[in-house]
């Protein structure tokens, strides 16, 4: 006997660490059975799972039967002992399946019946029947209790079903990370970078070269250009595609929180620390993306610097490198060589970064783009908003004379706000926004026209704020500085002008 409850206890502990060492069902559930039948003599076992669509019960795994004879191993709901114990939620024993008539042997696996005990429970969680698992077993005098053999398997039964549970919301997981993986690469790949220029198409022919690459990428370009959608592009078009891809705007993080932020942190590095993962270790194996890089600030150089040289981090309050294996793509709207004789970056890093540099141009540069941009979008947010929208010629043509300042992102924005707003399935002149009019109406100005002074030059006014706070994210002092005023007459141009200053989306 004791030796016996030894056996059992080995068998339990040994189902139970094969169940929690990976998500491979098949490979998992023939461990079990070969556990079963070489510690305990339970031989020809089966794990059969109830599909819940079509009603079938078929068998996942078995241990001690040929291919062919798992294949025949199928029932319905009720039919045989497999499709009773599925039926009623109860454990079934048949004490010689010879004399059973209810016993099927579909498998053919027994071509002699005699003696032969069957054991099938139920797999199960709370009131859920996900299964069932069976053996047989010959019993002597000298060794074997089906009391025992039950309340095994009841407990096998249990911990498979727990299993069974964590599988399928792992499976889930996967394929809907699969799914938006998918979805990912469709959005970043190549149709979805809209242009037919000269200029467009070399940045196009420069990502398809280095795509497969792990060269350090920097792309410069005005603000609303596309970098990020450049560097995804690249990242999901690359062999790290299945790896993580990690973004940060170095400007949009407080100097006292950047370094944490990237590097990650110990436990009470800082006031009020806490142990952080930061972003390069969360690229692990990835791309990171480090946008608006020439406002990293200058302590923090020498940090990225090592990074880009060793391919390792060192948290804040840790003395201990981590090894990082990422893809490193930075953008900048900043002219990073004037920079460099200011003091505000290094020409180290620089050069470093500076690999593969890329120039994404702004729209007013490749004015051809403009028309299959808003015909691009149209079409897009005509689908998003269940729409079905067009533009007018004098529209177009207005549209396409505008300058963007905003570049490609004010280009999205203005399409979808037209979309959205548009009461009619064609939109028209009048349903422009005021700024791409006002400056339309400027360039058509010559000098035979009748000119009032003051309102074309508040026109003018107008236009360049609208014009150039997108240029600057908005920041009144940034603005204010490029048009050569002060923050506070800019404040009450915006006021009198009734300009919004809300923020584009990035």
């Amino acid at each position: 006997m004791h030796k016996r409850n030894n056996r059992e206890l080995i068998a339990l502990f040994e189902t139970s660490r094969v169940l929690t060492a990976s998500f491979e069902l098949e490979k998992n559930l023939y461990s079990v059975m070969e556990i079963l039948s070489k510690k305990l003599d339970m031989r020809r076992g089966c794990v059969f799972l109830l599909d819940k669509k079509t009603g079938e019960i078929k068998i996942v795994v078995a241990y001690g039967l040929t291919r062919e004879e798992i294949q025949r191993g199928k029932y319905r709901i009720g039919e045989g002992i497999v499709g009773k114990v599925i039926d009623s939620g109860l454990p079934m024993v048949i004490p010689d399946i010879e004399k059973e008539p209810k016993f099927l042997n579909k498998t053919g696996s027994r071509p002699n019946k005699k003696g032969i005990s069957f054991l099938c429970v139920p797999i199960k969680i709370e009131d859920e029947i996900l299964g069932v698992i069976s053996a047989d077993r010959i019993y002597t005098s000298q060794e074997g209790d089906v009391d025992d053999d039950l309340r095994v398997l009841l407990i096998v039964a249990s911990l498979i079903a727990q299993f069974l549970k964590l599988w399928k919301n792992y499976k889930n997981m996967e394929d809907e990370n699969i799914f938006l993986r998918h979805q990912l690469q469709d959005r970043y790949n190549f149709p979805n970078l809209v242009g037919q220029s000269s200029s467009f198409q070399a940045v196009l022919k420069t990502v398809i070269k280095i795509a497969s690459t792990d060269a350090t990428v920097l792309l410069f370009g005005e603000s609303g250009t596309g970098k990020e959608l450049i560097a995804k592009t690249i990242h999901f078009q690359s062999k790290r595609s299945k790896g993580p891809f990690v973004a940060i705007n170095c400007a949009a993080i407080p100097e006292t929180l950047l370094e944490a932020e990237l590097f990650g942190s110990e436990k009470g590095a800082f006031t009020g620390a806490v142990k952080r993962i930061g972003k390069f270790e969360q690229a692990d194996g990835g791309t990171i993306f480090l946008d608006e890089i020439g406002e990293l600030p200058v302590a923090l150089q020498p940090k990225l610097l090592r990074v880009l040289q060793e391919r390792a981090i060192e948290p804040l309050g840790s003395s201990t490198s981590v090894e990082i294996n990422v893809r490193i793509i930075s953008a900048t709207n900043k002219n990073l060589t004037e920079e460099i004789k200011r003091g505000n970056f290094r020409e180290d890093l620089f050069w470093r970064l500076n690999v593969i540099p890329i120039y994404i141009p702004p729209l007013r540069e490749r004015k051809e783009d403009i028309p299959l941009l808003i015909e691009y979008y149209l079409k897009k947010f005509s689908t998003i908003y269940k729409k079905s929208v067009s533009i007018d010629q004098e529209a177009l043509k207005m549209l396409v004379s505008y300058n963007w300042p905003g570049n490609v992102r004010e280009v999205a924005n203005t399409v979808e706000r037209l979309v959205v707003m548009s009461e009619s399935n064609i939109i028209k002149v009048n349903d422009l926004p005021d700024t791409v009019r006002c400056r339309y109406k400027i360039h058509k100005i010559t000098p035979a026209s009748k000119i009032n002074l003051p309102a074309e030059v508040e026109a003018i006014e107008k236009t360049n704020i609208i014009d150039t706070l997108p240029k600057f994210n908005f920041n009144l002092r940034k603005t204010a500085q490029e048009l050569g005023l002060t923050e506070r007459q800019l404040n009450y141009k915006i006021k009198k002008y009734g300009i919004s200053i809300k923020k584009g989306v990035e």
